[in-house]
């Protein structure tokens, strides 16, 4: 795929098929992904690439975590977007149009729990890869490298016929992943990315989400 289709075209996906991703496919994939930029070449990340049973048992704790009500303690620091900002309203639009797409109606408790179940469980996809950095490095020093490989790995997938979905839910509890994934306490999980073929029927797969244009975003300075 070309890099500008991949650009416009790449999306969240959020249903996957069951077919599992072959290992050497995501190696391949990481092997380019890597080939982002980084501050003075610093290249500040890791991968844990998670399938088959231990993926199922983080999702079963993940869940049982979630529905208990205990405390997230995430590694890395969480967006919370200002309720009187263009940046919630883009948020509450968004999932507008998801809960539409899958027929969830705002009053319906059950449905809209389930919906949130599925962010905590990577989405159902097949295999997950967990986006690390040292601690050492400070919380939010490396944030601008970690966005740049995973973006990159998000385009690579594309040229498999992969999707992705960048998400935080489901490592907002980091005691699960770190402890079945044997993540190391010396390092920080900062996101993770739901990867696997995307179901062609699954509804909120055919989400196409807004961008501004442009013009309505960018001044320029000293053009004619």
């Amino acid at each position: 795929m070309e890099i500008i289709e991949a650009i416009k075209t790449r999306k969240s996906i959020r249903g996957f098929l069951p077919d599992p991703v072959e290992k050497s496919i995501i190696e391949e994939i990481i092997d380019i992904a890597v080939h982002a930029p980084s501050a003075m070449n610093t290249q500040p990340w890791e991968f844990f690439v998670i399938t088959g049973n231990v993926l199922d048992d983080i999702r079963k704790r993940i869940v049982e975590k979630l529905n208990s009500g205990a405390p997230m303690k995430p590694d890395h620091l969480v967006v919370e977007w200002p309720r009187e900002s263009i940046y919630r309203d883009r948020q509450v639009e968004l999932a507008k149009q998801l809960f539409a797409l899958m027929d969830i109606p705002r009053e319906d408790k059950v449905k809209r729990a389930w919906w949130l179940e599925r962010g905590f469980r990577f989405f159902d996809a097949p295999a997950a890869v967990i986006v690390v950095a040292d601690r050492m490095l400070g919380e939010s020093a490396p944030n601008f490298d970690l966005g740049a490989v995973t973006q990159t790995f998000c385009l690579a997938a594309l040229d498999y016929g992969l999707g992705t979905c960048i998400e935080d839910q489901s490592v907002l509890y980091p005691e699960v992943v770190r402890e079945l994934a044997g993540i190391p306490d010396s390092k920080r999980i900062m996101i993770a990315v739901a990867l696997g073929y995307p179901d062609p029927d699954f509804p909120a797969n055919r989400l196409q989400s807004h961008r501004l244009p442009a013009d309505e975003i960018t001044t320029w300075v000293g053009f004619e």
